[in-house]
């Protein structure tokens, strides 16, 4: 019996020095051919230069090719579905937004998990949302633009570059926390939005302020406040929504990378290590912050932890707000 308990510890020893082996050798190996990543929207958008940017540098460290796979459609369904069933092996990786947490409160028709049938892997980049009004709305901060909502409940318009997104649950989580009501006016896609505020034809607007910053300085809009935790310094002038007496409302949007489910940990490790390098290049940071952007450099780990708050943070906004974007 003794000998039998000895010859059992031998062989799961063994087999423990095996496993170990072998996850250092996927670590040392990888990776062996090309890797493919998905951007779950069209060609042109955020999603993709990112993948760029960080693939050739990704590519040139690995002698690897690293392939950008545009699959736009579906609310992101698509591209995001393809990744889900792939091989957990690291060489097929998925380049989400926040909407991919979030995705499972609004879409209850999804065939896979956005937390639990992916691996974090690392974040890319954040960006704040603005907060604009055209200049004929009677408000110049926050403060001012709450008290005319609640004077005129329901005739204020925002335009949201459409349901579900970032800007449509900005000012919906804004409704929740100051109890105003305002109407939403959907639009497919930012521009068409931002040319209506810009006309008049809707009051409001929130945004990433890529697009937004040169018609605030023109004078074509101007700026009520900013979600993050901190001043943009190309419009050191406009408050953040903490600083205009609304505490606790920060509200960030950020780029990551993520794998299959099961994909092994020491390539996610090798991976978000290298993807960290790429991220403090300088070259790599003004090209992020020349989007409009900023780089965002995260361990698995935290990302993970940020996808978990995330996803409850608006859940519960779309809960409230009564959201769906499969009815």
């Amino acid at each position: 019996m003794i000998q039998f308990f000895v010859t059992m510890a031998r062989t799961l020893s063994a087999v423990l020095l095996m496993a170990y082996a072998c996850c250092a050798l996927a670590q040392q190996a990888y990776p062996t051919k090309p890797i493919r990543i998905i951007s779950p929207y069209p060609v042109g958008g955020g999603t993709g230069i990112l993948a760029r940017i960080v693939g050739q540098k990704l590519s040139e460290a690995w002698g690897q090719q690293v392939l950008v796979d545009n699959r736009g459609g579906g609310n992101t369904v698509i591209g995001t579905e393809a990744v889900a069933k792939a091989a957990p092996d690291g060489y097929t990786l998925l380049v989400p937004t926040g909407f991919h947490v979030i995705s499972s409160h609004l879409i209850h028709t999804l065939s896979y998990d956005p937390i639990r049938n992916f691996a974090p892997v690392a974040t890319i980049a954040s960006y704040e949302l603005i907060l604009v009004a055209h200049p004929s709305v009677p408000a110049s901060n926050l403060q001012a633009l709450i008290a005319l909502a609640r004077a005129r409940p329901g005739q204020l318009n925002y335009a949201s570059a459409g349901s579900g997104g970032s800007g449509h649950l900005t000012v919906e989580l804004l409704k929740i926390m100051t109890g105003i009501s305002i109407q939403q006016v959907p639009y497919n896609g930012s521009g068409p939005a931002l040319n209506d505020v810009i006309g008049g034809q809707v009051e409001l607007f929130v945004n990433a302020p890529t697009s937004t910053i040169q018609h605030v300085k023109n004078g074509r809009l101007k700026a009520i406040a900013i979600s993050g935790d901190k001043r943009l310094p190309a419009l050191p002038q406009v408050p953040t929504f903490t600083e205009s007496g609304l505490p606790g409302f920060d509200v960030m949007g950020w780029y990551a990378i993520l794998a299959p489910a099961g994909t092994p940990k020491a390539i996610i490790d090798k991976l978000a290590s290298e993807i960290a390098r790429v991220l403090a290049m300088p070259d790599i940071k003004e090209m992020i912050v020349r989007q409009g952007l900023a780089p965002f450099i995260s361990t698995p780990e935290q990302l993970g932890a940020l996808m978990q708050a995330d996803s409850a943070k608006w859940g519960k906004v779309i809960k409230t707000a009564n959201i769906r974007l499969d009815n």
